[in-house]
């Protein structure tokens, strides 16, 4: 990855405009920022939150609050406490987010 013409900003992420997507269950309220190819994102899911979908894309992950469940497509269940975090390439590893009590996320992909 190269971080290409990039300037030096802060982010107030609550300034950003909330996107709301919903899941199988619950929602994801996404606040992106693009870089060219690369997506920044916080993303905020509710209590009861579930992914409708498995995932393929790659990511470096953060979780900042909360609990994440990430189900992968081999059946292991990876549990994600506040300041865990996991990475995984594109194509690497199927996977979907659950969230029983809700998390906050910093996403890089």
């Amino acid at each position: 990855m190269q971080l290409l013409n990039i300037p030096f900003e802060a982010v107030d992420w609550q300034t950003i405009d909330a996107v709301e997507y919903p899941g199988e269950a619950g929602v994801a309220v996404w606040r992106t920022r693009r870089f060219g190819d690369i997506r920044v994102r916080m993303v905020e899911y509710s209590a009861g939150y579930r992914a409708d979908h498995w995932c393929e894309k790659g990511h470096l992950l953060l979780c900042v609050r909360g609990e994440l469940h990430t189900e992968l497509s081999d059946g292991r269940v990876i549990v994600l406490r506040e300041s865990m975090g996991y990475y995984v390439g594109d194509g690497v590893q199927p996977h979907r987010s659950a969230s029983p009590a809700g998390a906050t996320l910093y996403i890089v992909d």
